[in-house]
């Protein structure tokens, strides 16, 4: 049975590629966009919930246009779900994604301009020039210290998780506004240019090699239970966002899998070396 959230299909339209394969009225190509937001939801339905959020210069597929709802598949990780159509615009050739936590947008190149959008971690823009201190985008100016070339990713997934230290807990959130367990992981190994599905579960099956249950942990391992997941950031001390402390947090790893097993979620069911 196919993935839904991975299955350019609705009850109207699916992906040309997809015929033989699925029932639809109309099979599609679809057209390129990219996300014009700082952040925005992708929801399993018009109006529905929210499964992940896309952020701004993610390129997507749009399958279908309809009551102003955009039926699309994110170009990072295949994700198929509902935007916004307001949240598209023109296809961007990025170049380069915000490497803080967060930055604003300003009018001129300034720190006393007017500031015209908040950008988190992780959001990617197209630089056209260069300033002493600023970098002009196609939307604005934007500090250079906040700004890293897409060319030069990150190397440790483990310094990017601890760069979400405190993020407020979001389900389904990939930003530093708000951010869940998988989102986090997700939001580490794409700035260092390692390939990441949305979902926990999808990580468990798609990431790294198995750790005997016996073997010691390292910085950078993944820890998984059944709908959860935390990084490793040394031997013995977690990184996860997560319910119980609402937010991205350390927390002894022995100390985790004790609390964890007491709230009724269960043991590890895998441990992942990258």
């Amino acid at each position: 049975m196919m993935d839904r959230r991975l299955t350019p299909a609705n009850d109207r339209v699916a992906a040309t590629a997809l015929k033989g394969q699925v029932d639809a009225a109309c099979f599609v190509d679809g057209w390129p966009q990219s996300v014009v937001l700082p952040v925005v939801d992708l929801h399993a339905a018009p109006q529905g919930a929210r499964d992940r959020q896309l952020l701004l210069g993610t390129p997507v597929t749009v399958f279908e246009d309809r009551e102003g709802w955009c039926f699309v598949q994110s170009g990072r990780d295949g994700y198929v779900g509902y935007v916004p159509g307001y949240a598209l615009g023109d296809p961007v050739n990025v170049s380069h994604r915000i490497a803080t936590p967060a930055t604003h947008i300003y009018e001129v190149d300034s720190f006393k301009s007017l500031n015209l959008m908040h950008l988190p971690f992780g959001a990617q823009v197209r630089v056209l020039d260069e300033r002493p201190k600023f970098f002009e985008t196609s939307l604005g100016f934007i500090p250079k210290k906040h700004l890293r070339p897409m060319a030069q990713p990150f190397t440790d997934p483990a310094t990017v998780a601890q760069m979400h230290f405190g993020a407020p807990y979001l389900w389904g959130g990939n930003s530093t506004l708000g951010i869940d367990c998988s989102g986090l992981v997700q939001a580490a190994l794409r700035a260092c240019d390692i390939p990441c599905p949305g979902d926990s579960d999808m990580q468990c099956a798609a990431l790294g090699r198995d750790i005997a249950p016996d073997a010691p942990l390292q910085r950078g391992d993944l820890l998984f239970w059944k709908g959860h997941v935390g990084m490793m950031v040394d031997g013995d001390t977690l990184l996860h966002a997560n319910a119980h402390h609402m937010a991205v947090a350390y927390e002894p790893v022995a100390a985790a899998i004790l609390r964890i097993r007491a709230q009724g979620d269960g043991d590890v069911t895998a441990r992942k070396r990258l």
